[in-house]
């Protein structure tokens, strides 16, 4: 983080449509909060004894926790891989990550019955090392903390705290070590959460591996997410698109998602769990899906001269952004069924409360995006005069 210098505040007016939009967006989010709060989850939800969970745990935290994850991968690449040329990256990338993790931490109270006792979470007598939930609230929390940590020396150099700043370089390398180590940890570990559910879920997702296919997925659409936000930030700023970082990039993240495709179907292979894909029904549908959205960007961006092409480029982040919110949609929602689901009579759908929500988390990431890049030196100061 330290040494990217050559960055500065974006600039220009922090009132207009978009951030407009946001902030009604964010005002409905926060009345329904208020009623969730008051009068407990049922005013506001359609869960229920057959679908316990929807999409504020899946939505806000299992895929709002993966798309945060392109801070993490870029860091792979800077700090680990020694790919410096990619350091003008790494500041957008972590200001992503810092809001989608710090709003799957708060939304996480949402889903929480009794969250007047979230404390309990980070108090020690409370504690259960041997709960995989316990291992993910604390690596996240953990992380969140390592984030904004690894992401003040942007607030220190706009307001000129350099003696500060100088102290903060000095042990800077060990939070980003744990903010390298600590992704790995939960994001298999939200894998883990279905292996623990045993036949509850459908066997296409249901395997000893999938805490390495969440992992990989990640660490993917961590890639797919810098190009997403590298696209339309260049696009929204006008400003040059970094095509030069983002072409090597891409090939990474085919890189990782060959290797993702691999592990999947040669767990499903050798399992015998493939014929469940040719069965007439929702489940097998939706992993046709997912599949065709994670082999969408070979198609896309798998030939040198696609991967010189920004659209190309901004729809092959697309796809496998889509592709990860289909792996876990359908490994907590579609494939999930605790035995009291349809055939009971319980059936789930958001409700409207629930989807203003989720939009309203969504909008208030972006609006804080917004203010961040205009007023700190986050993005490269050549594209910010450009």
């Amino acid at each position: 983080m330290s040494g990217q210098h050559a960055a500065a505040p974006v600039g220009g007016k922090l009132f207009n449509a978009t951030t407009l939009i946001c902030g009604v967006l964010i005002a409905a989010m926060i009345a329904v909060l208020f009623v969730r709060f008051i009068f407990g989850l049922g005013a506001v939800t359609n869960l229920n004894d057959g679908y316990p969970w929807g999409i504020w745990v899946v939505f806000d935290v299992v895929i709002g926790s993966a798309f945060a994850c392109g801070g993490f991968s870029v860091a792979m690449l800077v700090y680990i891989f020694n790919r410096g040329h990619y350091h003008p990256l790494v500041r957008p990338a972590l200001l992503a990550s810092l809001f989608g993790y710090t709003l799957a931490g708060v939304g996480v109270l949402f889903d929480l019955g009794r969250w007047w006792n979230f404390w309990h979470i980070l108090w020690p007598g409370y504690a259960n090392p041997h709960s995989v939930m316990f291992e993910v609230a604390v690596c996240i929390s953990a992380y969140i903390t390592v984030m904004w940590i690894e992401f003040s020396p942007v607030f220190m150099e706009q307001w000129g705290l350099r003696v500060q700043r100088r102290k903060l370089e000095k042990v800077l390398f060990f939070f980003i070590a744990l903010g390298t180590l600590l992704p790995m940890m939960h994001q298999s570990s939200l894998g883990t959460l279905l292996v623990v559910m045993g036949p509850q879920v459908n066997p296409l997702w249901q395997t000893p591996v999938v805490p390495l296919l969440y992992l990989l997925s990640a660490i993917a659409i961590g890639y797919g997410i810098v190009l997403f936000e590298s696209c339309l930030a260049a696009s929204a700023y006008r400003r040059e698109i970094e095509t030069h970082l983002l072409q090597p990039m891409a090939k990474i993240m085919l890189g990782v998602l060959a290797v993702f495709m691999l592990v999947r179907f040669g767990d499903l292979i050798v399992r015998g769990a493939l014929g469940h894909a040719m069965n007439p029904s929702r489940e097998a549908l939706f992993f046709w899906l997912e599949t065709v959205c994670f082999a969408a960007p070979f198609l896309i961006v798998g030939k040198p001269a696609a991967r010189r092409n920004p659209a190309r480029l901004f729809l092959a982040g697309c796809a496998i952004m889509l592709a990860g919110i289909l792996l876990r949609i359908n490994g907590f929602l579609i494939g999930y069924d605790t035995g009291l689901g349809v055939d009971n009579g319980w059936n789930y759908f958001p409700s409207i409360a629930e989807m203003l929500v989720t939009i309203g988390m969504f909008a208030l990431e972006v609006l804080g995006y917004i203010i961040i890049t205009r007023r700190f030196p986050v993005l490269s100061r050549t594209e910010a005069a450009h």
